[in-house]
């Protein structure tokens, strides 16, 4: 070997432990000649020097002293400070103290980040240098998901491991065609120059371009985004495009603060053609034991007269605006305290600008609900503060209808296995307290009279407000009492359940519940004074007490069949003895005006829905169930039953304020009939019919239909309902509809979507309205279609589009616009951002505050 000016070690598979300079150690030794065990030897002592490690394997080292190079070659991987620099070949040169790689060149970071080129020329420490034909995955979590980004180059450099630039480069977080690689992604953003600054974590795009499937779409000189493992970062986010009549034309502009790790601000001005500028902040902060946000809007209107004026419209309002803020923290495993509370100028701002806002809710009417709560909860009980804040957004509720509750107070402990009479206790204690300042009248059969009455040219009729012609028991009912009115109720309860040897469950249970009721009746403004005609105002308390004892009676039988599954035939009795109820009649109803018979609470000890009634007299309930379980996975429940009020005064047969319980299908000694059918024939199929029954004749007193099916890439649900009018409740038609919803998956990625409200008893309110004002009824459509949406879109791992168009038509509950149709279009691209546009396709009659 002497004179060679070059040494190779051949070991096979050679993996040795250097220094990060180790390679040019062979520079240090004596002489070419020296054995191999002396280079190790070398190698090994160098190593001990110092703190950073390489370790290199590769199948040939190959030190070359006349060009001052150490190579490694065949399968080469060297592992340094968390990187991994992996090519078919690797040459050190001492000189310029360079590593070059080429042949299926790989530089695998600490992060994870996968960087791929034909030719890597990079210093000694893998941080900084050149690559050509660079390819380069990097993959971070965003939005609760893993991403994977990816950029592309003819040729990049490092600088210090910290910042990237790509020449002529393109990024995208799209996967590439598994069957074609070459053709372009879904989407990519190419430009002159890419900058990826780690130390800041922001890529850079210069000269940039965005392409749909390889077709330009969208030029940008110079913008920058977070990279993908970035979750917050001081910037302007994706723009929002705004397009309705009584605003214009619009764009909002946010910009995102992130002032620290737990706390950030978001300012988003939008620019209106017609009403000028709307400001927008809101403030997040997160601490050790929970989070809170506050959020502003507000905005000097340009042009009132695109609305309608008052009591039907904000005309008259300069200034429009709303302050909301929402908290949530931990007291410890167990307890909890939160607000949601809101404050807006008027009814219909939320909805004229719309303003996202967490306290709004449209589950009985719209409305916006504050509320300030603390919650406790434990293995035995739970405990339940909370005081609301009820704001209509409905041009037809009146706010002065509306109930102030400070507070309501819910706690129920739980004791099980006591020793001596065993079984379950159970304390419940509920303390409601109200205000509202104007009673709430409303005629019976059907609304003929209103507080307000007031139409604009060329339009409708308006009538708001429900009141009553004549204030007596039979032509109206009162929904809510002006002034103030408070409860506490405390009941104490106890049950347990027996099995004999034949296997019958006998439950024997007894119950004491005791009321206390302050009321203040405000009989001096709005038409409060006619709260009179109906209870005594002068009398400020009352005491209310209700003992109880029952039996539940079942007796399964249970039955094995080889082809069926298991079936279960249960026969279920019980009676309950208590006193009359006192003061029907004569005592405010506020939480317990609902009240729904059916398969649900047919055995349960008190069928009201709130406090403030309770059930007296001795009654029956009976009924018997079948179910059935496949060995296949079906299932099938089939209820029938009925309840019989024995003795003492039935509770439903006497109507209070709101007529609550007539007309329930329990006000007769014979209640009506109740049942359900429910069938499942596998996991992704079931149908569920409940109904109430007439107890003379069978006829149909309520009916609800339900179909859910996941069939391969369909799912739908259709929904029918049909309920019979309820006079003595206000109700003076029948209310019948359909909901149908459905999904197809086109394929993985691409799916079609709708649903449709049916309004099946609309003509019914118009034929009576027209016959009211002496006009021909003429032929109804049965079908009205009350509100529908359609819908298309697209997924995938770095796209998400949605286009969705809605359409509500006239709404008495919501108090909706006759006609409201939008359009909405979303974009996302991953780590990009997402935009959204909505276009407004309504014409200018409306109700919901907006004019001509």
């Amino acid at each position: 070997m002497a004179g060679s000016g070059r040494l190779g070690v051949r070991m096979g598979r050679f993996k040795r432990t250097i220094a990060p300079l180790a390679i040019a150690a062979a520079g240090a030794l004596a002489s070419a000649n020296a054995p191999a065990q002396t280079l190790n030897d070398a190698l090994n002592n160098r190593a001990r020097n110092s703190d950073s490690r390489l370790l290199v394997e590769a199948r040939d080292i190959v030190y070359d002293n006349d060009k001052n190079t150490v190579s490694a070659v065949g399968n080469v991987e060297l592992y340094y400070q968390g990187r991994v620099l992996q090519a078919d070949r690797v040459i050190y040169d001492r000189k310029t103290q360079r590593v070059t790689a080429t042949g299926n060149a790989r530089l695998t970071e600490a992060d994870g980040t996968v960087v791929t080129g034909d030719r890597f020329e990079l210093t000694e420490d893998f941080k900084s240098g050149f690559i050509d034909s660079l390819r380069l995955r990097q993959t971070g979590p965003q939005d609760g998901k893993t991403v994977t980004t990816r950029f592309t180059a003819p040729r990049a450099e490092r600088t210090d491991g910290e910042v990237t630039v790509f020449e002529s480069g393109t990024y995208t977080a799209c996967e590439p065609c598994a069957k074609n690689p070459e053709r372009p992604p879904l989407w990519q953003v190419k430009a002159a120059r890419i900058i990826h600054n780690n130390t800041e974590r922001t890529i850079y795009y210069e000269n940039a371009r965005l392409e749909f499937a390889g077709v330009p779409i969208a030029y940008v000189p110079y913008f920058s985004t977070p990279d993908p493992t970035v979750k917050r970062k001081t910037g302007f986010l994706t723009p929002r495009y705004i397009a309705n009549t009584a605003l214009g034309y619009g764009v909002a502009t946010p910009f995102f603060w992130n002032l620290a790790p737990n706390y950030d601000l978001t300012i988003s001005p939008a620019f209106l053609s017609r009403q000028g500028v709307l400001g927008q902040v809101e403030w997040r902060h997160r601490l050790s034991n929970g989070s809170y946000n506050i959020r502003a809007a507000g905005i000097f209107q340009q042009d009132k007269a695109a609305f309608l004026p008052a009591p039907y419209g904000p005309r008259e309002k300069e200034f429009r605006g709303s302050i909301e803020t929402a908290g949530r923290f931990a007291i410890n495993e167990k307890w909890n305290f939160g607000w949601d509370i809101a404050t807006v100028t008027d009814k219909w701002f939320l909805n004229n600008y719309r303003i996202r806002s967490e306290s709004f809710s449209s589950t009985y009417a719209k409305e916006s609900i504050s509320q300030i709560y603390l919650t406790g909860r434990g293995d035995n009980g739970f405990f339940d503060l909370r005081s609301y804040y009820f704001k209509p957004l409905s041009y037809q509720d009146w706010q002065k209808h509306q109930p102030v509750v400070h507070p309501v107070l819910d706690y129920n402990k739980r004791f099980r296995h006591l020793g001596g009479i065993g079984g379950e206790v159970s304390f419940d204690f509920n303390f409601t307290s109200l205000s509202r300042d104007a009673a709430h009248f409303q005629q019976i059969p059907s609304q003929q009279v209103t507080l307000f009455n007031f139409s604009l040219p060329g339009s409708r009729n308006y009538n708001i407000f429900d009141t009553c012609a004549v204030f007596q028991r039979g032509q109206c009912i009162v929904r809510g009492v002006g002034g103030s009115v408070s409860r506490a109720t405390a009941q104490a309860s106890w049950r347990r359940d027996f099995i004999d040897p034949l296997g019958q469950v006998w439950q024997p249970f007894a119950f004491m519940r005791v009321d206390g009721i302050w009321q203040s009746p405000n009989t001096s403004r709005y038409q409060n004074a006619n709260v009179a005609n109906f209870i005594d105002t002068d009398a400020d308390f009352f005491g209310r007490a209700m003992p109880g004892v029952g039996l539940t009676y079942k007796f399964p039988f249970v039955a094995r069949t080889a082809n069926w599954g298991t079936h279960i035939f249960e026969p279920v009795a019980q009676i309950i003895a208590r006193p009359n109820e006192t003061r029907i009649g004569r005592l405010p109803n506020e939480d317990a005006q609902s009240l729904v018979f059916e398969d649900t609470n047919i055995f349960e000890w008190d069928k009201f829905s709130g406090y403030d009634r309770v059930e007296g007299g001795v009654r029956a309930n009976y009924g018997a169930q079948y179910t059935i379980s496949t060995d296949h996975g079906a299932y099938a429940n089939l209820l029938f039953g009925q309840s019989y009020h024995l003795s003492g005064r039935n509770s439903f047969s006497r109507g209070d304020l709101a007529n609550t319980g007539l007309e329930s299908g329990l006000e007769t000694r014979r209640s009506d009939y109740v049942g359900r059918f429910h069938i499942a024939p596998n996991k992704n199929l079931s149908f569920t019919a409940r109904g109430r029954f007439d107890e003379e004749d069978l006829d149909l007193r309520r009916l609800e239909l339900a179909v859910n099916g996941n069939v391969g890439p369909v799912q739908t649900s259709l929904v029918y309902a049909r309920y019979s009018a309820q006079p003595s409740l206000g109700i003076g038609q029948r209310r019948e509809g359909i909901l149908a919803s459905g999904r197809l998956n086109i394929n993985e990625n691409w799916y079609v979507n709708g649903n449709v409200l049916l309004d099946l008893d609309q003509y019914l309110t118009d034929r009576a309205q027209l016959i009211a004002a002496g006009q021909p009824a003429g032929k109804q459509d049965r079908f009205t279609v009350s509100s529908m949406g359609l819908g298309f879109g697209y997924g995938d791992e770095c796209t998400t589009l949605q286009v969705v168009y809605t359409a509500s038509f006239k709404n008495a509950v919501t108090g909706t616009r006759q006609r409201d149709q939008t359009v909405m279009l979303r974009l996302e691209l991953t780590t990009l951002g997402q935009t959204t546009v909505t276009q407004n396709l309504s014409g200018s009659s409306s109700q919901d505050g907006i004019g001509q």
